[in-house]
């Protein structure tokens, strides 16, 4: 799968199953991504679609950054997607479970920045993006599997389908966050009450700043640049869990605050 028409063959395929609601299906062979730059491609092609709809890329998360969540799809490297204008919601709210076809959350830390990484000043490394992060924030990262087989899930067409981002969550901003211990920041997820997971910033990469400079050179080799007062999504330190209606989450990380989500 190489020329454009395929490449628009994909996204338009992506584009009508989220429309529909459609429970999720493997893009067919033939418009099926060989490789992941095949899957950026048709990521690239999604999002134009999806823009007269979501609104403006506010921001990008990044998948697959700890080996819980490797292990859990069967990829071993990062991938990323977009997040859109309409997919920001803050602390505490409030989602319905119709807007979605089969919603988890994510937890996450986001960061939010104050200045550019353009590509033109890549390779980035922890130290050179951290001057560019203006705050931290607890967070969740809603995704929409559509009720995916896992048993046989080819990761690059999850990757495709914008690495099935379905909008994030952000708890208070943190200015203040240079001297936090962020690799052994613990996270702690509750789902009515109970406890569902537990994850240090440590898993993310060795150090969630390494997510931030992964996606920077990552959009980099693409030729796109993370702007300033763009989200970054680290990627999740706890395995994704998948919601009912009337849930209420909770995800507090130790000395970063806590976000809240309830299921209507």
């Amino acid at each position: 799968m190489t020329s454009e028409e395929e490449v628009w063959q994909a996204a338009r395929f992506l584009h009508e199953a989220h429309r529909a609601r459609e429970p999720y299906q493997p893009l067919p062979d033939g418009i099926s991504p060989r490789d992941i730059n095949e899957a950026y491609d048709i990521q690239e092609a999604f999002h134009e679609l999806l823009l007269p709809e979501r609104g403006a890329i506010v921001g990008y998360k990044v998948a697959l950054t700890t080996t819980v969540m490797q292990q859990m799809v069967g990829f071993g490297h990062p991938a990323s997607g977009a997040v859109f204008t309409s997919g920001v919601h803050h602390s505490p709210v409030s989602i319905n479970a119709s807007d979605y076809v089969h919603v988890g959350a994510e937890c996450e830390i986001a960061m939010l920045l104050e200045q550019d990484l353009p590509a033109s000043a890549a390779p980035y490394d922890r130290e050179s993006v951290a001057r560019a992060v203006a705050a931290l924030m607890p967070a969740f990262e809603l995704v929409d599997d559509r009720g995916a087989d896992y048993t046989d899930l080819y990761f690059l067409n999850v990757a495709a389908d914008n690495s099935w981002n379905a909008g994030i969550v952000l708890g208070e901003a943190v200015i203040d966050w240079q001297d936090i211990d962020l690799v052994a920041a613990t996270g702690t997820m509750t789902i009515n009450g109970q406890p569902a997971g537990v994850g240090t910033g440590g898993d993310v990469l060795g150090h969630p700043l390494e997510a931030l400079a992964w996606l920077a050179n990552n959009l980099a080799e693409r030729g796109k640049s993370l702007q300033k007062d763009m989200i970054v999504m680290t990627g999740s330190i706890v395995s994704t869990k998948f919601l009912n209606k009337g849930d209420e989450v909770h995800f507090g990380i130790d000395t970063l605050g806590d976000v809240r989500l309830t299921v209507a």
